[in-house]
């Protein structure tokens, strides 16, 4: 039997392509979870993959690598059983083409043994719930070594490892498993669950020289009912017996064949009648063994003692190990491969389904985030727009208030003046000529001054100049409102409180009389020098009184002595009144006169500079409010601009979640394509043609 046209192969194909799909199954299924718990995971990324997304494909994730461990240890397995002695180990050594198993007179197998393939030069042999390899180099210390050992019972399991060189039927992933005789125990429940559960393949190996027992009907009765149409061969073994009765061999064949159909179609019904046929089969394991062996060294097959017949035997047992082979390797595919192929393509729909719903949420959501990064951009262009256009009508309305305050304070500020002399009389104080009371009574009346005239002033343009101040606050606070967030909106009036404002009327009347001198000294109304002064002004006069000291003598000699004399009595008269009345009071009113007129004119002068400083202090008022809404404007800016920067991120990450899941997706595609193929090439092919 030439390897290479072995249907074994079949299987070892089929396992070697299912365990590379899910290899790449089990790759996929890891990236695929790495990305939606970093999509999860991402504080930016708000409902994009759920939690349970997450733990679904974590779960499927543990799942492929379960399936992938357990793929790795799948191999066809064929168990025999029957009765003791009916040379169930003689066959599978036949199938081995050596003697591996000890079978023959004084060796009975008194536990499970499981024969499987080593690539290793060495057989050994390890027994159930043992690490141990125990060497086996022959047959008989194999024979010896489960004689030896006591603890050995017939629910016991042990493991026969054969080199694959020595065994073509080992190469394929094939485990032949031997079995104590079915009329050694009653625990026949233990047993199916512990070694037949996972089988592909029954062969029931019968004495051909009697019938079929009880005992062995009843274990594959509850075969069948543990599992589903289980794959059953029966093999009449001894066959060679019936060559000494060769009259009787056509009957006794047709009565084994008759019997074993009841059995496999009547009793167990796992197969129909003509398929039956072909699962019954009449052989003798120990001559095709003999035959074997020769021929693996050198002689011919029919060498020795054999009885008549052997060829139509040998051929035979060739037509099982075909039947048997193809059955096996096809049932062995579905049994092992069907239920993970199903499974495989199950994940790849569910992951499928998260990449679909990952991909739909960020492309909803990366709609959503250019809309609103459009509106932001917009928004920000707006605010930077108004700001342009308020920040010169701001401006215009800055220059137009501090204006009307200047010639309001300027105007107030005249008439003050005006009324200057009714604020002086107003003043009373201890006034005395000394220099000292003198200095005392001027930094008073200064005091006085400043404090009137600035009291005054205010209540004329405090008031008008707040209204104007308030009302152009509030026009540029609404004009700026609609630019700000509605939270600031709200919370304008404590972040920018219109209060009262006062205007500083800085005179400084002190400094500003200080060289002030005062000419309290008694001078005579009609002295010569008095009315010089009085009609002719003070230069005029000096030059004149130096001038006209001669011609005063030459008058009085004209005139005469008599008139001089009652115009002087006079005059003295006059004189003397004018002197007794020049009293404190007196010198106090031409005090204040003299201080009115010289305040009025200094008053004067500094109307231009008091007004321009009142308008900028208006000025600074109204810019500082403009500057505080232009810093929660530029505050709004910055906010504007970092959203619209991080929805530029969150749009550009979506944009990678979305190809990262349609790549994904198309894996699982590929990948479900690739379980197409080998359902079409391994799968359906069985069922094809088991139909």
């Amino acid at each position: 039997m030439a390897e290479s046209a072995s249907p074994l192969k079949h299987f070892v194909l089929a396992k070697k392509t299912i365990t590379a799909i899910f290899d790449q199954l089990l790759e996929f299924v890891t990236e695929g979870s790495h990305f939606v718990e970093a999509t999860y995971k991402n504080p930016e990324l708000d409902r994009v993959a759920t939690e349970d997304d997450l733990i679904e494909i974590r779960r499927y994730k543990n799942k492929l690598s379960i399936i992938g461990e357990v793929l790795s240890r799948r191999h066809m397995k064929v168990a025999f059983f029957g009765r003791t002695s009916s040379g169930k180990s003689s066959v599978i050594n036949a199938m081995l083409w050596d003697k591996v198993l000890p079978s023959g007179i004084g060796h009975t197998t008194n536990c499970f043994l499981s024969v499987e393939g080593t690539d290793g030069d060495k057989a050994y042999l390890m027994t159930e719930g043992s690490d141990e390899k125990k060497n086996v180099k022959t047959v008989n210390q194999l024979a010896h070594a489960l004689h030896m050992d006591k603890d050995l019972k017939a629910g016991c399991l042990v493991h026969v490892f054969w080199p694959k060189a020595k065994c073509a039927l080992l190469r394929d992933d094939l485990v032949l498993v031997d079995s104590p005789g079915t009329d050694v125990t009653t625990e026949l429940d233990s047993w199916i669950d512990k070694f037949c559960l996972d089988a592909d393949v029954f062969v029931l190996v019968a004495n051909s020289e009697s019938t079929l027992m009880n005992t062995e009907k009843q274990f594959f009765h509850k075969v069948n009912e543990r599992l589903s149409k289980p794959n059953i061969f029966i093999l009449n073994n001894r066959w060679d017996a019936s060559a000494s009765e060769p009259e009787y061999m056509e009957d006794v064949r047709r009565q084994h064949m008759e019997r074993c159909l009841h059995f496999l179609v009547e009793e167990l019904k796992v197969v129909d009648p003509l398929e039956a046929r072909s699962r019954i089969f009449f052989v003798s394991a120990k001559e095709v063994l003999s035959a074997r062996k020769h021929k693996a060294q050198g002689m011919p097959e029919g060498g020795g003692a054999l009885a008549e017949g052997f060829q139509a035997r040998l051929q035979e047992f060739q037509n099982f190990e075909q039947i048997f082979e193809e059955c096996i390797s096809q049932s062995a595919v579905k049994t092992k491969f069907e239920q993970h192929t199903i499974r495989a393509k199950q994940i790849l729909e569910t992951v499928k389904n998260i990449m679909d719903s990952i991909n739909v949420a960020a492309a909803e959501k990366r709609v959503y985030s250019i809309e609103e990064r459009e509106d932001q951009i917009d928004r920000l262009d707006f605010i930077r727009n108004q700001m342009n256009l308020l920040t010169l009508d701001v401006k215009k309305k800055i220059r137009e208030v501090t204006e009307e305050v200047a010639n309001k304070v300027s105007c107030a500020m005249t008439d003050e003046i005006c009324r200057l002399s009714v604020l002086v009389d107003e003043f009373c104080s201890e006034f005395h000529p000394t220099p000292s009371v003198l200095k005392v009574y001027k930094n008073e009346l200064n005091k006085h001054i400043e404090d009137g005239m600035g009291r005054n002033l205010a209540d004329r343009c405090t008031n008008e100049v707040n209204a104007s101040m308030l009302q152009s606050q509030q026009e540029i606070i609404e004009n700026l409102k609609p630019l700000l967030p509605a939270g600031i909106q709200n919370k304008l009036h404590t972040l920018i409180p219109c209060k009262k404002f006062d205007l500083s009327y800085d005179l400084n009347c002190h400094k500003l009389c200080s060289d002030f001198q005062e000419d309290i000294v008694f001078h005579f109304s009609l002295g010569w020098c008095s009315l010089v002064h009085r009609f002719l002004g003070p230069t005029n006069a000096q030059r004149v009184l130096l001038g006209l000291s001669d011609p005063v003598f030459q008058i009085w000699k004209t005139v005469g002595w008599k008139l001089i004399s009652v115009s002087l009595s006079m005059y003295g008269a006059l004189y003397l009144y004018e002197r007794l009345t020049w009293t404190t009071r007196a010198k106090e009113r031409a005090f204040k006169q003299q201080f009115v007129n010289y305040a009025t004119e200094k008053l004067q002068l500094i109307v231009s500079f008091t007004s321009a400083n009142c308008s900028h202090q208006v000025q600074q008022e109204m810019a500082t409010t403009f500057a505080r809404l232009c810093q929660q404007v530029d505050i709004t800016q910055r906010h504007l601009e970092e959203e619209i920067a991080r929805l530029s991120k969150e749009i550009d990450q979506l944009e990678k979640i979305q190809n990262n899941s349609k790549r994904l997706r198309n894996k699982a595609v590929q990948l479900e394509n690739e379980l197409e193929n080998f359902t079409k090439q391994f799968l359906h092919s069985s069922n094809e043609e088991e139909s």
